[in-house]
């Protein structure tokens, strides 16, 4: 997931499907999104940005540095000041909605249905060659691109559904603290845990009035019940965010060498370290723990409503946007240590 300079905004899930995955190199979710964003001052440009990559290259590959090799195709939400888009795939095939109102969500799953706005030239006569559709009866993409009921799709309980349902409930009056709060929902599955925990979270705010700017919220570390969604704006001259950056390793990196993933770097930044270590205090050492959850809930809700103060009032001083969010990470690494 990520944003822009110009308030795109796209994340991206893993989905299986009825088309076979492919093993060998080629583009993943996680590239599409970093060239979707680099290329497209609109949603909409960006969706043909991904489309256009996923017709010349492909996607697929290992996304692991590990031997295991855990493989899939992708569904994106894409979203700007103006339109939102889900755009959800299989293969080199992949079929478009536009978003016209209320709620939407993707997860791990195909969830685009009958209602299809842009699509690959081929997408229905490919289902037709492979036995999946009859070409008579309404084209269901994800009944027929994959395996779920998708009459049943938003009530029977699953990731999707509940994410569904969280955000219906809100319908109309959902805050950015809302938004946090439903990506901290462990019981849905929304917040994951284990070997595939939630790695890092994003909400972002984008004023459909251009004079004011989009507030986007990070955590940079991994499970936002105990992390703080840090506020991002983009203006000129921002520095380097040093210590939430990977390290780079350069030709080093056992990403660019053959055979791949041979051994494994540490990619974790300083903020990530810290979080860990503090993540294992709030666990297990109750008073101290619980101490600390609240001085970053406490900072948390002190930057939520300095940027509430910018979006009511228009006006910021861009001076101090332009250290917002390495600031909040040093007050969150001192409440760490």
């Amino acid at each position: 997931m990520g944003a822009n300079e110009h308030g795109v905004c796209i994340g991206n899930e893993a989905v299986w499907g009825r088309e076979e995955i492919c093993d060998d190199e080629a583009l993943l979710g996680m590239d599409l999104v970093r060239l979707g964003l680099e290329r497209a001052d609109t949603a909409e440009k960006a969706l043909a940005v991904i489309v256009d990559l996923l017709e010349k290259y492909g996607q697929g590959g290992n996304c692991m540095e590990s031997h295991m090799v855990f493989t899939y195709h992708n569904s994106f939400l894409i979203a700007d000041r103006k339109e939102a888009w889900v755009l959800e795939t299989s293969g080199k095939y992949w079929a478009a909605e536009k978003v016209e109102g209320g709620v939407r969500n993707i997860s791990n799953q195909l969830s685009i249905t009958t209602k299809i706005d842009r699509e690959h030239p081929e997408l229905k006569e490919y289902a037709k060659s492979k036995g999946w559709w009859d070409g008579e009866k309404e084209f269901d993409f994800a009944a027929t691109y994959s395996y779920v009921n998708t009459a049943r799709m938003t009530t029977s309980r699953g990731r999707y559904c509940e994410g569904y349902k969280l955000l219906n409930k809100h319908k109309g009056s959902i805050t950015s603290e809302i938004m946090m709060q439903i990506l901290r929902d462990k019981e849905s599955g929304i917040n994951m845990e284990g070997g595939f925990m939630t790695t890092g979270s994003m909400v972002s705010v984008l004023p459909q009035q251009p004079n004011l700017p989009c507030v986007h919220f990070f955590t940079g570390t991994p499970d936002p019940a105990r992390s703080v969604f840090k506020p991002f704006i983009f203006v000129p001259n921002i520095p380097q965010l040093l210590k939430t950056s990977s390290p780079t390793f350069g030709h080093d990196d056992p990403v660019k060498k053959q055979p791949r993933f041979q051994n494994k770097p540490d990619r974790r930044h300083e903020l990530y370290k810290k979080h860990e270590s503090a993540a294992v205090v709030m666990e297990t050492i109750e008073g101290q723990g619980k101490e600390m959850l609240k001085e970053i809930q406490e900072l948390e809700k002190q930057k939520i409503s300095e940027m509430e103060s910018i979006l009511q009032n228009a006006c910021f001083d861009i001076n101090q946007v332009v250290n917002l969010f390495s600031q909040c990470v040093e007050e969150e690494l001192k409440i760490y240590s």
